[in-house]
């Protein structure tokens, strides 16, 4: 069988939610169980300092606690390669030499770099980090010849100006990298508590560690259907966020006997979020159980990462002597 290679990363901006979970994580281990690719998942800490570099004071922590929740949720160090980005140093040189060759263009039309601006807005992000990130992120790619890389619809854009960098590469000097395709993933739509993007930015996250009356008050806090206003009012499921949760957390069977009772006013707001936060606490609890382990055995988190590293440090290695052997430098 053609194994082939995929990597992915997340900022280390702080806790996990469940829109985290469900859009990228869950995926990530279903790519890792399916034996038909070679898993890299990194913690993409420089990536955080293009957003946070005036508080850069969590950012190892948070880095800690994410490989914590990637474990806690099933990715399996023995399937696939977790490491920390800054612990690779050649994809600073990668990223240097890339933005050698990168026009500015480029960078300029990428969609996500206006988004961010305006949805960060509070914070600065004229920078050269900022504006550049894109080169970065195709450094991270196309370092281990990734073949494919799974996002969301939403993240197209980025993957698209990597192939174009790999492309540029590859006709400049001669054919090193593969160019990386998209592994589209159908990700749910899960928002949070507030009826808007599920973001700790907006402060309305249920976050992957939430428990106990945590997780019941956060619940019972959720934007439901705005038009039922009474409890006799019939609701309609369609646009009512908490019945969204229930279709991922709840039996199908279940599912359409709320569907049915919401209509008719049958079930109450207050009754349907109880039982969501019954479900959603049963689905978390083997996930809690092995975040109890690895809080509790942190040594074994830093093992995983330094043999992750030192993996992902030989592979970086022999690509970057191909590169400076094809570049002549």
């Amino acid at each position: 069988m053609n194994v082939k290679r995929i990597l992915s990363g997340m900022r280390p901006t702080g806790k996990l939610h469940l829109g985290n979970l469900h859009g990228a994580l869950k995926n990530w281990v279903e790519l890792q169980d399916s034996a038909r690719y070679e898993c890299f998942y990194f913690v993409a800490d420089w990536h955080a300092v293009t957003s946070e570099y005036s508080s850069t004071e969590d950012i190892k922590s948070n880095a800690v606690n994410m490989v914590i929740d990637w474990l806690s949720v099933g990715l399996d160090p023995s399937k696939s390669t977790l490491f920390v980005q800054s612990a690779v140093k050649e994809h600073a040189e990668l990223f240097l030499l890339l933005a050698m060759i990168t026009p500015l263009a480029w960078l300029e039309r990428n969609p996500t770099y206006k988004e961010m601006k305006t949805e960060l807005s509070n914070k600065d992000l004229s920078t050269f980090g900022f504006l550049g990130y894109p080169v970065l992120q195709a450094a991270d790619i196309i370092m281990y010849k990734a073949n494919g890389v799974p996002v969301g619809v939403d993240q197209l854009p980025h993957v698209e100006l990597t192939r174009e960098i790999a492309r540029r590469f590859n006709f400049l000097y001669r054919e090193i990298f593969p160019v990386p395709e998209p592994l589209l993933t159908s990700v749910p739509k899960l928002l949070g508590t507030d009826g808007r993007k599920m973001s700790k930015s907006y402060d309305n996250s249920i976050y992957i560690g939430d428990r106990g009356k945590v997780l019941q008050q956060k619940i019972a806090s959720m934007f439901t259907d705005p038009q039922r206003m009474r409890r006799k009012d019939p609701g309609n499921p369609e646009i009512c966020n908490v019945f969204s949760f229930h279709q991922l957390y709840t039996a199908l069977e279940k599912v359409r006997e709320i569907d049915t009772e919401c209509r008719k006013a049958g079930i109450g707001c207050t009754d349907c979020k109880k039982l969501l936060a019954q479900q959603v606490a049963e689905a978390m609890k083997p996930v809690h159980e092995r975040m109890d382990f690895y809080n509790k055995n942190i040594k074994e988190i830093y093992s995983i990462i330094e043999e992750g590293n030192k993996k992902a440090t030989t592979i970086a290695r022999q690509t970057m002597e191909e590169v400076r052997e094809a570049m002549k430098i």
